[in-house]
């Protein structure tokens, strides 16, 4: 799963993300204008979104995001902890609101809170597509009670079109999410990866249930 984390003291932000990456693939943000930009990408999975920062605050860079429709969880980390803060930030679309200083622990299952109750992930981190299952501790796949091996990356992928399963997603979407913003790799790694994922679902049949959508991406068919 991938994370956004928005905060301008960059030797927090360090910590946060070091945290977090143990158990998330994280980019991240110092400034509003950066936290938008990503953000509208919409690859992310959860945002983790101070409001005191620069060029743009977190409030604004929220309700934009719902503006445009986007349903991306976001909790609020931050240090002001008024009640008519915290009132705003959730009245704004925020799904919840952590207040500075934090425990590291808390903080882990806030974010895993937040994107149970958005669907993306389930109590025992598991997601089922038709007769897939991507165990998320492991990063097992059982196709038909069977077990198939795959590449970390084709398993991301993989799991990056469950979750987005009946939308389009644009190849640049697609390499954004799963090799990131900062990989040394071009964007024909996509078509390359689908392929190779075609290969290994084809003796269950479900290679066809993900449709190329010429000139665009890649779309995984509703149940």
């Amino acid at each position: 799963m991938r994370l956004l984390v928005v905060e301008d003291n960059l030797p927090l932000l360090e910590s946060i993300v070091q945290l977090l990456s143990d158990e998330f693939e994280v980019d991240q943000a110092s400034n509003g204008e950066e936290a938008l930009f990503l953000a509208m990408q919409n690859i992310h999975d959860a945002i983790v979104l101070d409001v005191m920062i620069p060029e743009i605050d977190g409030f604004e860079v929220l309700q934009t995001i719902r503006k445009e429709g986007l349903k991306i969880p976001v909790l609020f980390l931050t240090a002001r902890d008024s009640l008519e803060d915290r009132v705003k930030g959730l009245d704004s679309g925020g799904d919840d609101y952590l207040v500075k200083p934090f425990q590291a622990a808390e903080l882990k299952a806030r974010i895993r809170a937040i994107l149970r109750r958005s669907g993306s992930l389930t109590t025992n981190q598991t997601i089922q597509y038709r007769g897939i299952e991507l165990l998320g501790k492991e990063r097992d796949i059982l196709v038909n009670q069977l077990p198939v091996k795959l590449t970390s990356k084709q398993y991301e992928l993989l799991e990056y079109l469950i979750q987005n399963k009946g939308a389009i997603l644009t190849k640049e979407q697609i390499y954004d999410r799963v090799w990131g913003f900062n990989s040394d790799t071009t964007i024909a790694i996509v078509e390359v990866f689908m392929h190779h994922l075609r290969k290994k679902l084809e003796p269950f049949g479900y290679h066809t249930d993900i449709i190329t959508i010429r000139g665009v991406g890649y779309m995984l068919n509703e149940e």
